[in-house]
């Protein structure tokens, strides 16, 4: 009878024991992160790289992640101080506006701010860097910096900034990394020279009989196990399809032409080290966009449907790892050949690291694809709606070509390629466009005279 009564209140007292341990867990406050509105009508976004795991302990404006909609990438950040406890997507799970995106942990005793507070970085643009508070000042660093920062557990606090408004770069936090650690990079190590054997230490080779010996290999039928996949349609192609698919009502008018771009090579030539000095790549593409908006200027029927928007924002198509992309340069109307350079390498930089913001993408006007650095020579262009012409510019080549005397010189020829929505421009003025287009060309000088 003792002993039942003993095992009774023990059993009592253990299951006491275990609701305290687990009230005695759940001290902390568990909060709902949930994705806030983007804009520009965005309903749902791809995740495309987690910055934090289960168990991390975050701050306000730390990185949680990078999300891809069908427009730009966009880096979400921290509104809580806490405890990663949950991930509610995987790496390339859809993630939906108004959704959790992750579970924080926070200390109860401070109080949850609204959670239409929660603050989400956009990509980099011109100009445009991410900001984060630390220590009651700001710490200006972009998100690949503060990825790295993180990767090697260094507070940017800690760290000076060498950049502009003593803005922190990745050479800042190498550096920072390099004195704190002491690390040399190894030298490369060279291959281990073996000199020859003596002619008494030779292998002797082998008989021509125990050759003959050696069986050969019985061919075995080769079976494949590997499966089919679907794989889901994201980002950037997802937006390629709703645009394709609306481009397949535009009437397409298309036209194409030969140009000799040997003058124009030769003027590149020598405004390249112009242009390394100043820091800018410079390539045919800014002589192209520029000469573009000059030929629009000379043709009235042309420069009266495009006055209707404030801006000749002129789109370049880019392919980079992510898909098909066409961001823009705004204003070329007012630009200069070097000034519309130095925007291409910004936004090509920007473009090959997946950056690219909203305003990048959008409000473009016209739109120039330069298959050529691919290949080819003509091709088909698809007008980009709302847009109603596109041209598409194939490879330089040297092509032997008759003069005014009847001689023949080596030429450097381009294709190019117009579409244009037949609704709206006819072929001859297609036609009429694209000679003047060609002649500024071919005789860059000319082109000075009707620059505005």
């Amino acid at each position: 009878k003792y002993v039942c009564v003993f095992d009774k209140s023990a059993f009592k007292f253990s299951h006491q024991q275990r609701l305290f341990r687990t009230s005695a867990v759940s001290c902390g406050q568990i909060v709902q992160f949930k994705l806030s509105d983007i804009g520009e009508g965005i309903t749902e976004v791809t995740v495309k790289e987690w910055y934090i795991k289960e168990g991390d302990s975050v701050s306000q404006f730390d990185s949680i992640c990078e999300v891809q909609s069908d427009k730009a990438s966009v880096t979400i950040t921290s509104r809580y101080d806490g405890i990663i406890r949950k991930l509610h997507y995987n790496l390339d799970e859809i993630a939906y506006v108004g959704k959790p995106l992750v579970d924080i942990e926070i200390d109860a005793s401070k109080g949850i701010a609204p959670e239409e507070d929660v603050v989400e970085t956009p990509p980099m643009s011109h100009e445009e860097h991410t900001h984060q508070e630390i220590k009651g000042h700001k710490t200006l660093a972009t998100p690949a910096v503060r990825r790295l920062a993180m990767e090697n557990n260094i507070k940017l606090s800690e760290v000076v900034g060498t950049g502009k408004d003593n803005r922190i770069l990745k050479e800042d936090i190498l550096n920072y990394l390099a004195k704190q650690t002491g690390a040399i990079l190894p030298p490369s190590p060279k291959g281990e020279i073996i000199p020859p054997l003596p002619k008494s230490e030779t292998v002797p080779a082998a008989p021509k009989d125990k050759a003959r010996k050696i069986p050969l290999p019985v061919s075995r039928p080769l079976v494949f196990s590997g499966k089919d996949k679907t794989e889901p349609i994201t980002g950037f192609h997802k937006a390629m399809v709703k645009t394709m698919s609306a481009a397949l009502k535009i009437p397409h008018f298309g036209y194409c032409d030969e140009i000799d771009l040997t003058q124009l090579v030769q003027l590149r030539e020598e405004l390249k080290p112009l242009a390394q000095i100043r820091g800018v790549k410079l390539s045919f593409m800014p002589f192209f966009i520029k000469v573009r908006c000059a030929a629009e200027h000379c043709m009235e029927y042309l420069c009266r449907i495009c006055q209707n928007l404030a801006s000749h924002n002129i789109g370049v198509a880019m392919d980079t790892e992510q898909g098909l992309i066409v961001p823009n340069v705004k204003n070329v109307q007012v630009c200069s050949v070097f000034e519309i350079a130095s925007e291409l390498n910004r936004l090509q930089a920007l473009g090959s690291a997946g950056q690219l913001g909203t305003n990048d993408l959008t409000g473009g006007t016209f739109t120039l694809s330069n298959i050529g650095t691919i290949g080819g020579t003509y091709t088909k262009p698809v007008i980009l709606p709302p847009e109603v012409a596109i041209g598409a510019l194939g490879k330089i080549q040297v092509l032997p070509r008759f003069n005014g005397k009847g001689e023949v010189f080596k030429a450097q020829i381009m294709n190019v390629s117009w579409s244009a929505d037949h609704r709206i421009i006819d072929g001859a003025t297609m036609a009429r466009f694209s000679n003047l287009w060609k002649s500024y060309l071919e005789n860059p000088a000319s082109m000075l005279l009707d620059l505005k």
